[in-house]
């Protein structure tokens, strides 16, 4: 089945029937993960961050951004907090913080003393310290597919901060199988992700 805009449409009928499959693929992921049971979230939150401390070991020794968890997306803070207890010269967990609208995210350092606001949706970031450059991103998803291609919450943050560091820092795309979708039928502003790590394993885009 075609899922490509329907004849006769106007190009701006078009650029809406596509913002509203996305926004429905984002608001599916977003219900599927919420209505997950505590333990059940815990236990798959578990398994990720087995997975990428299995798979991507040098991590434990690069500066990684991650994201405080929201609406349930997986919770990376017991790996983060596990790395910085092992010491490794040259680890820092960093977390995002939003400067300004339509601009690229800039990174603060996080350990479990770091004081912490709350943003404009309720997330927490550190509103002091001298940005950090990440090596590495731990991005979450609402949806992703097997190219390599997620969807956020739209605001398109991660996608710029991508473009605008060099070198590129590496990127993981981190959720549950549960938001796996077909096609998120990616634009020309969506940038593929180096991996996605769910529960039931790892993919690599190269």
């Amino acid at each position: 089945m075609s899922t490509g805009p329907k004849p006769g449409l106007r190009p701006e009928e078009a650029l809406a029937a596509r913002a509203g499959r996305r926004q429905a693929l984002r608001r599916q992921g977003i219900e599927r993960r919420m209505a997950l049971p505590p333990p059940t979230h815990a236990a798959l939150s578990t398994r990720v961050c087995a997975l990428i401390q299995q798979h991507f070991p040098e991590l434990a020794g690069m500066h990684v951004a991650f994201c405080w968890p929201y609406k349930n997306e997986p919770d990376l803070r017991p790996l983060l907090a596990q790395w910085r207890a092992t010491g490794r010269p040259g680890f820092a967990a960093l977390l995002p913080v939003v400067v300004a609208p339509a601009t690229p995210l800039a990174f603060r350092a996080w350990d479990d003393r770091t004081p912490l606001a709350e943003d404009r949706y309720g997330i927490p970031y550190p509103p002091e310290g001298e940005f950090v450059c990440p090596e590495a991103l731990l991005i979450p998803v609402n949806a992703f597919d097997a190219a390599g291609f997620r969807l956020g919450y739209g605001g398109g943050f991660f996608d710029r901060t991508l473009d605008a560091l060099h070198p590129r820092p590496l990127s993981i795309g981190v959720g549950f199988e549960m938001n796996r979708v077909e096609t998120i039928r990616p634009e020309p502003h969506d940038r593929r992700l180096d991996a996605i790590v769910t529960e039931a394993g790892i993919m690599h885009f190269g």
